[in-house]
């Protein structure tokens, strides 16, 4: 199977199943000297472990970290950094019965059209449990980052019809509340919706919103390998992400150029803007105000409702999907959309350093 690695330099290749012995990943080509223990990948890990609320699946995973190299003495060795994750809650049982049709909303019909075999414990590689690796090697990107004073902040900004009020927007909200709204008032409207969700065997989906501050003009390139391109096909590869905007998004296709380019001017010896239409990118290339993204994610598509599908005979039946299942991707998605982000943007600041012949001299030149 090809397609497990992202990046460039700051590279990652992910592994392992939902129901197989564990699940991990390999960072490589992050800088040595950088201070890395396994609790600050664990504080992330943490905020995407199952279990953790009654909006969560109720499978209980751990989900402990272990370095197994590229890191001596906490800090980074400059080689392939290897983490992994163990599995220690599958109930592969609950999948028997799927082994021989298709359920809706998922990728078992497309992996067989392709590979001809599949894992059908919780879909493989294709499971959302798949994103534990990649949030290990967000962790340490992040780590990188704030080495630059740069920052990430990710939350729910929408669940089904409930949307935050930003005026009341709370950053410790975003990890108390079990819906990873900043807004805690909103949160309980959407707890109470989710609820009604879960009585009618349903699901639910919403929109997670990641702003990046302190990212410096320059990031990203104006062809292939535009910031924003990266970032939607980081942001994209998430399992249940289905559209992905970067600033104002589709709201620009309804306006006039007078009303939707961002105005500069000079403050403190700087090239700033009025506005931020364009989310901190021009051209693919950043702009140096925040980057703002947002991830549409659909609806679990496990629901105990009963569905139409076909079975591997071709025979017409309906199922109703049993097993262990989020009611709801998002809150869990929201550190996904981050670590995503967070590669990306490591990625763009080292493939910068030989953007100009003077940055290689202050590293070259005696």
């Amino acid at each position: 199977m090809a397609g497990s690695s992202y990046g460039n330099i700051f590279q990652i290749t992910t592994w392992g199943e939902s129901h197989g012995a564990a699940l991990g990943v390999v960072v490589d080509g992050c800088p040595a000297g950088l201070p890395l223990t396994a609790e600050d990948i664990q504080i992330y890990l943490n905020r995407r472990k199952p279990g953790q609320t009654r909006i969560s699946t109720p499978r209980k995973e751990a989900d402990q970290v272990e370095i197994l190299s590229g890191v001596f003495a906490d800090r980074t060795t400059g080689t392939p950094i290897s983490m992994m994750v163990r599995n220690t809650s599958q109930h592969s049982s609950d999948y028997s019965e799927i082994a021989n049709y298709y359920r809706p909303g998922h990728a078992d019909y497309t992996f067989d059209a392709k590979y001809g075999f599949r894992d059908y414990r919780g879909g493989g590689r294709s499971s959302g449990r798949e994103t534990t690796g990649r949030v290990a090697a967000g962790a340490v990107a992040a780590r990188l980052l704030a080495e630059f004073g740069i920052t990430l902040t990710a939350y729910t900004k929408s669940i089904g019809p409930i949307v935050i009020d930003m005026d009341k927007f709370d950053r410790d909200a975003i990890l108390s509340t079990p819906t990873c709204m900043p807004d805690p008032d909103a949160s309980i409207q959407a707890e109470a919706f989710l609820a009604d969700c879960m009585r009618s065997y349903d699901s639910a989906g919403g929109v997670i919103e990641c702003a990046v501050d302190g990212v410096p003009a320059g990031l990203g390139d104006p062809v292939f390998e535009k910031l924003d391109a990266n970032l939607a096909k980081a942001v994209m590869s998430i399992g249940a992400v289905k559209a992905v905007e970067i600033g104002d998004g589709t709201a620009v296709a309804s306006r006039h150029g007078s009303g939707n380019n961002d105005a500069f001017y000079m403050q403190d010896g700087q090239v700033v803007k009025r506005t931020n239409h364009a989310g901190g990118i021009l051209g693919g290339i950043s702009d140096g105000s925040q980057i703002l993204l947002r991830a549409y994610v659909k609806p679990t598509p496990s629901i105990f409702s009963p569905q139409e599908t076909v079975n591997k005979q071709g025979e017409n039946i309906e199922v109703s999907i049993k097993g262990r299942h989020d009611p709801i991707i998002v809150p869990r998605a929201v550190v996904v959309v981050e670590a995503m982000a967070a590669l990306t943007i490591a990625d763009a600041l080292l493939m910068n350093a030989g953007a100009k012949l003077e940055h290689l001299k202050k590293i070259y030149d005696r």
